[in-house]
């Protein structure tokens, strides 16, 4: 399944960082880029003309990042976690702390839609294999996750949907 067939769950915060960088490709860098290529074709002679060259390749990458992003505000489909129901289990949007059993170590990790990838904040996918194995549960439980380096098992220690305090 690939990212344009799944659902686009999104955060509030999320889908308005999309909707900011697709307005400011629209209307600030797009026509300034749209104007520098007007400039540069008056000049004449496009073929050896570096200024036309590199705006016409700025402009496509401008245009496929825009058709992108309009896909997925398109599909956008906004979760505010502050507003679901049974708080006490781990749902989109919520920070979860986790007891990593092995490592003897606590991590705190939010789970968001896939545009909202950030792992050095602790942003995980929601259609991560942590996250798909977070989803449902409570306080106390706990998780037993493959990854790379093997199995992990995890104790979810606490679940939040406000931003946790450190």
């Amino acid at each position: 399944m690939t990212m344009a067939d799944q659902k686009n769950y999104i955060t509030p915060e999320g889908y308005a960082v999309l909707k900011a960088e697709f307005d400011q490709l629209h209307k600030v860098e797009r026509p300034g880029v749209v104007r520098d290529v007007a400039w540069a074709a008056s000049n004449g002679d496009r073929s050896e003309n570096a200024d036309y060259i590199y705006g016409k390749r700025r402009l496509r990458q401008i245009d496929a990042r825009l058709k992108f992003l309009y896909r997925r505000i398109d599909l956008a489909e906004v979760v505010d976690a502050t507003k679901q129901q049974s708080l006490e289990k781990v749902y989109f949007g919520a920070w979860v702390t986790l007891y990593a059993i092995s490592k003897d170590e606590e991590i705190t990790y939010r789970i968001v839609g896939q545009d909202e990838l950030d792992p050095s904040l602790g942003h995980i996918s929601w259609v991560s294999p942590l996250a798909k194995a977070m989803l449902g549960k409570g306080e106390g439980d706990v998780l037993r996750v493959v990854t790379p380096g093997g199995e992990e098992e995890y104790e979810i220690t606490a679940i939040s949907y406000t931003v946790p305090a450190n």
